[in-house]
C-alpha cells in the first residue's frame, strides 16, 4: 500500500504523479539556486541575459539589481524601462506583470500564491498580480495575490497590499489604504540608467 504525507492511500497512478511532481519541484529548486546566484553578478546585461534564459520577460531598458530572489520564473513579464530594486521578491507560480516607465524600489515582495487557510491540507491557492506602467513601490512594500495595481499608482513603503489599487492613487499603510493622490495624471518621463555595479 501506498500513502500520501497525511496517510490516505494511494492508487498506483496517483503516487506516480505525485513522485513526477517531486521531481520537477528538485528541478525547478534547482533552477532558483541558480537564479540567486546569478543575482549575486554585479552586472546588469550579465543578469538580464540570464534571466531571460530561464523564462523571464524582460523588455527594453528594464533592469533589476543585485540579489534578486524569483519563484517559478516563466511566468514573470516586465515591461520596458522599469527598474527593480534590490533584494526583490518575484513570484511566478501564477502571472505576474509588471509595466513599463515603474519603478520598483528595494526588498519589495510580490506573491501571487497562498495557502489556503480553509482547506483540509493547507494547499496553496494562486491569482495572478499585475502593476500598471509609470507606478511607484515604495521599499519594503508586500503585494499580495491577486493585486492589481493601477497606471501611476504610488504605494508608500512599508504597505502591505492586500485589495486593487486605483490608477494615480497613493495608499499606504498595513493594511494598504489611501492616503492621496497623485496630481500629475498624464506621465511621460523614462527613468534612465540604473546605478552600475548593483
Amino acid at each position: 500500500m501506498l500513502y500520501d504525507k497525511n496517510g490516505k492511500q494511494l492508487t498506483i497512478s496517483q503516487a506516480s504523479s505525485k513522485i513526477i511532481n517531486r521531481l520537477s519541484n528538485y528541478l525547478l529548486d534547482f533552477k532558483l539556486m541558480l537564479l540567486r546566484w546569478i543575482g549575486h553578478v554585479p552586472s546588469h546585461t550579465i543578469r538580464n541575459i540570464k534571466y531571460g534564459f530561464f523564462g523571464i520577460k524582460i523588455g527594453k531598458g528594464s533592469t533589476f539589481h543585485m540579489w534578486a530572489n524569483f519563484y517559478d520564473p516563466k511566468n514573470i513579464k516586465i515591461g520596458e524601462d522599469t527598474i527593480i530594486g534590490d533584494h526583490a521578491f518575484l513570484d511566478g507560480r501564477d502571472k505576474l506583470t509588471i509595466g513599463s516607465h515603474t519603478d520598483i524600489a528595494s526588498s519589495v515582495m510580490i506573491y501571487n500564491s497562498e495557502h489556503d487557510l480553509e482547506k483540509e491540507d493547507f494547499s496553496a491557492i494562486t491569482a495572478p498580480v499585475e502593476i500598471g506602467d509609470y507606478v511607484f513601490i515604495g521599499p519594503r512594500v508586500t503585494i499580495m495575490p491577486g493585486v492589481k495595481i493601477g497606471k501611476g499608482a504610488v504605494v508608500a513603503g512599508g504597505a502591505v497590499v492586500t485589495k486593487d489599487v486605483d490608477p494615480f492613487t497613493i495608499v499606504g499603510g498595513v493594511p494598504a489604504k489611501l492616503i492621496g493622490e497623485r496630481k500629475n495624471n498624464n506621465p511621460n518621463y523614462r527613468l534612465g540608467r540604473a546605478r552600475l555595479f548593483q
